[in-house]
């Protein structure tokens, strides 16, 4: 594809245009030139419908991504529904690029400049809100029903292109750049960093809020301690189940939502959970750590936020991912789940931000899903179109993280005496 671009500097002999064909491209040109204004940094070199070439930014260093948008209608589609409408023309087959990857960090690194050109607007977005808020809220009955949507797409399937970890969250590499080490290497070091941040008792009774499939649990039992997980997917109980017989005092699998849990804990850990919460119970989440700490107690949590700059627009909207692959979703604003957390005695304690380890564990998920896409092991029932769907959204996290405006990160909350 990529032979179709001219090297840059050159210009491409446009072909020639009528006057009807250039009247109706003069206002997609208008938008064109809008983006233009809004890079601030990067490049987009655009082959367009009507045969001309444009290069887009190009002021400052950054990502360079090569469109062939193949119909003006993929512009349509992004003015009305933001990031949605971006990949329903992808999927229509209205724009293509040799990496969309640096196209969604280009996106990303410029949120600021482009302003709302990836959100929806007007109706549709207040469509989309009203219909996200309603039908995909997060109390008992829709918590479940969400992540059975996106978690029990069926445990082979996961199990066909993630690690040994069965791990379906950031790990943490050397080297998350140049580095070579394995992807179960980083799962197990993200694990230890949640561990370590515990500062665990012997015997410590540990609560796992959203336990997945289960490896945390199982490293903790193993040393020794006490753990109650609970995860509302019963296809991820099923499987952590399967997998600490071999265990002396194997972790206790509930089935349970976090806000009816009971007790007192030593310790309490949850790996990318809270971003299946929803703002709006934000509050609970913290209300049911704090309850369930004991005093002196700690909480690790690794959640994913989104930068304040853009929260407002982001919280407004449904975007890709809430529309197509995780329903009920919601990314962090860090400063307002601090507040929240701090106003019911949670110190917040040692946070480590992370986003090029997430970028790069979206990287190598892509490579192995494409393996396994490749080798006949991705379990029957899943099409071409899903395949699409789930390699666009690893394409589309991958470049968010890259872009800045994404970040994964640790923290430990601490319960006063």
């Amino acid at each position: 594809m990529n032979s179709i671009f001219p090297s840059r500097g050159k210009q491409l002999t446009a072909k020639p245009q009528g006057k009807l064909t250039a009247f109706i491209a003069r206002p997609f040109h208008k938008v064109l030139d809008r983006i233009d204004t809004g890079l601030e940094a990067g490049t987009i070199e655009a082959m367009l419908p009507d045969g001309s070439f444009r290069i887009l930014g190009g002021r400052s260093p950054g990502p360079v991504a090569r469109v062939d948008l193949k119909r003006w209608r993929a512009l349509v589609r992004l003015g009305r529904s933001g990031s949605v409408g971006w990949y329903e023309a992808w999927e229509a087959g209205e724009w293509d690029c040799h990496d969309p990857v640096q196209l969604f960090d280009l996106f990303m690194r410029n949120r600021t400049g482009l302003g709302r050109t990836a959100r929806a607007s007007g109706l549709s977005r207040l469509f989309k809100k009203v219909r996200h808020a309603v039908v995909r809220r997060n109390d008992r009955k829709g918590a479940r029903r969400n992540i059975l949507a996106h978690y029990d797409l069926g445990n082979a399937f996961y199990a066909s292109w993630l690690d040994r970890t069965m791990s379906y969250s950031s790990g943490i590499f050397k080297d998350p750049i140049n580095g070579e080490e394995s992807l179960e290497t980083a799962q197990r070091r993200k694990i230890s960093s949640l561990v370590e941040r515990l500062k665990l008792p012997e015997r410590a009774a540990i609560l796992e809020i959203g336990c997945g499939w289960g490896q945390f649990a199982r490293t903790c039992a193993v040393k020794g301690h006490c753990v109650t997980a609970i995860t509302i997917s019963p296809s991820q109980r099923l499987w952590a189940e399967q997998h600490v017989r071999e265990i002396g005092t194997p972790p206790v699998f509930q089935l349970c939502d976090y806000r009816d849990v009971s007790g007192q804990f030593d310790a309490i850990a949850s790996t990318e959970m809270v971003e299946a919460v929803g703002q709006k119970y934000w509050p609970d989440y913290l209300d049911a750590i704090a309850r369930l700490l004991k005093p002196g107690g700690r909480a690790a949590i690794q959640y994913i936020s989104i930068a304040d700059d853009v929260f407002e627009a982001y919280a407004a909207s449904a975007d890709f991912i809430q529309t197509f692959v995780f329903p009920g979703g919601m990314l962090m604003s860090e400063s307002r789940f601090r507040a929240l957390a701090e106003a019911r005695g949670l110190a917040w304690e040692a946070p480590q931000h992370f986003g090029l380890h997430y970028a790069e564990t979206l990287r190598r998920w892509r490579v192995r899903f494409d393996d396994a896409v490749d080798e006949g092991r991705l379990p029957s029932g899943f099409d071409a179109r899903f395949i699409r769907l789930w390699r666009y959204y690893l394409m589309y996290c991958e470049g968010g993280f890259r872009g800045g405006g994404i970040d994964v990160t640790q923290v430990t909350l601490v319960k006063g005496e």
